[in-house]
């Protein structure tokens, strides 16, 4: 165990073995320590950390003394563990035979999104949005850091009222709902979470929306027809890498002349493969994509890339806004699902949390066109929201989706 821990650049914890003993951190001052409850646990961890500690931790095994996020975002900054060559040379061929297939893609969605509405309006923002927020300031609140999110991704779109666009992947709708309402363009989202649907047309009722958004409940592969707009956020990394030249093409197949796209995804440094445990519980059949590997969406169908833009520490304050709202609402969800339930959502979290802090994940929108579309903005300064006014958000003035209005006003 002692090599394992230096293999991972040493981190300043002490492990407490069953029997009291204890192993400090080499050279460091500890700022926390984690507790193996038996020889057997303490084995599986020694010989397979990704994914035994993440299920040691959640099954109870393992005790964690300290603050959780302190300790995880030493493991993640105290350096990369020793390379594995067999692992690298796997990595691309299981990201390949793990592929998202039309089938498959339905399972993973329905494992991670259907848990129920309810379970993600207790730590969400009001538009229900699962994805990177922009802060315009540090100190902004989660709701505003999500509207100025949503008003970048039009702005960088340069939506033009009576346009066509196509989402894929539009999650609880927030997007498509605020291009329509904003930008005064007509949107077809595409998404397999039935759950999601139902919740995203159900506001588009509500506000009046339901003749300019369309929610198709289907794959992104079954988009048809031609757009002025392509995006999507959030979905590629649930695309998998061998269907990206099938995503490609599609884009290339609905994007007029001087058609203009966006994709938001998280993403790596260098090609990387996916941890273990969050692929098994939390994300069956993701993979998050290095900023090469997003290419491959882009350069057969000739696409000019025109931005790149990295909200890595963004994603990073989201996180964190979302882990504080999730705290506070322990009581419901364990009453609901479970205590096990819990920690294990909370692992996720945190892990989220500390991988953006410590750039283990980057946070990547690129904005593309096709080449030789002039047709698009000439820099980037209509994109500065810091002192928009359409972000002084009146919340009364929004449209009523049931939720708890002062609870969000008093939120982080």
């Amino acid at each position: 165990m002692q090599r394992v821990m230096k293999s991972r650049g040493s981190p300043p914890i002490t492990l407490e073995l069953w029997d009291g003993s204890e192993i400090p951190p080499e050279g460091r001052q500890s700022i926390g320590r984690v507790r193996f409850s038996s020889p057997r646990t303490l084995l599986e961890v020694a010989l397979r950390p990704d994914p035994a500690m993440g299920e040691a931790y959640v099954d109870g095994r393992i005790e964690v003394e300290g603050d959780l996020q302190m300790l995880v975002d030493a493991a993640f900054g105290s350096g990369t563990a020793t390379p594995n060559r067999l692992r690298a040379w796997l990595n691309p061929l299981t990201a390949l035979l793990r592929a998202s297939s039309r089938t498959r893609a339905k399972d993973d969605i329905h494992r991670h999104y259907d848990l129920g509405n309810d379970f993600y309006r207790l730590w969400l923002d009001e538009r229900m949005q699962y994805t990177c927020a922009f802060f315009p300031t540090p100190d902004a609140s989660l709701e505003r850091a999500q509207f100025a999110k949503l008003e970048r991704v039009c702005r960088k779109l340069a939506l033009r009222p009576g346009e066509r666009v196509i989402e894929a992947g539009c999650g609880w709708g927030g997007l498509s709902l605020h291009m329509a309402e904003r930008h005064g363009v007509r949107v077809r989202a595409f998404n397999i979470s039935e759950e999601q649907v139902a919740w995203a047309r159900e506001q588009a009722e509500r506000r009046g929306l339901s003749k300019q958004v369309e929610f198709v409940l289907d794959d992104y592969r079954a988009a048809s027809g031609t757009c002025d707009a392509f995006v999507s956020v959030g979905m590629l990394e649930h695309v998998g890498r061998r269907n990206f030249a099938t995503l490609s093409r599609l884009i290339d197949r609905v994007l007029v002349r001087n058609g203009r796209g966006l994709v938001h995804s998280i993403g790596r440094a260098r090609p990387q493969h996916m941890n273990v445990w969050l692929e098994r519980y939390i994300f069956p059949g993701a993979y998050i994509p290095s900023l090469r590997e997003m290419m491959a969406v882009f350069e057969p169908a000739r696409f000019a890339v025109l931005d790149v833009e990295n909200l890595r520490r963004h994603y990073a304050k989201t996180l964190e806004h979302w882990l504080a709202r999730f705290e506070r609402a322990v009581p419901e969800i364990e009453a609901r699902y479970g205590a096990e339930f819990v920690r294990m959502w909370r692992l996720y979290l945190v892990s989220s949390c500390a991988a953006f802090r410590t750039g283990s994940c980057q946070l990547f929108q690129v904005v593309f066109s096709r080449q030789g579309n002039d047709a698009i903005p000439w820099s980037r300064d209509e994109l500065d929201l810091a002192g928009s006014a359409d972000l002084d958000l009146d919340l009364d003035s929004e449209p009523d989706l049931g939720l708890d209005r002062e609870a969000r006003r008093a939120a982080p």
